[in-house]
């Protein structure tokens, strides 16, 4: 075992541990390599899955203090002169 490594146990069914032998044969390694790899996709999933804070653009974030005005930007160039 490595020296930064942690030592840990946990109870499986009997079940579950002949199937993880029975996996870990058939990829040809080790129960632990098989285990240490389920870990780290369980923890990398759960660190992807994790949703980041976005700004949301959709709706104004200052509400308009007066009347809307709809105007589109061909009527917008149709009334200003440009040089």
């Amino acid at each position: 075992m490595k020296a930064n490594a942690i030592r840990t146990s946990v109870d499986l069914p009997q079940d579950l541990h002949r199937r993880l032998h029975e996996a870990a044969a058939r990829k040809g390694c080790s129960a632990r390599k098989l285990i240490l790899v389920g870990i780290e996709r369980a923890v990398e999933e759960t660190k992807a899955a994790r949703p980041r804070r976005r700004l949301n653009l959709d709706t104004p974030l200052i509400r308009p203090a007066g009347r809307r005005i709809d105007i589109t930007n061909e009527k917008a160039y149709e009334l200003i002169e440009l040089p």
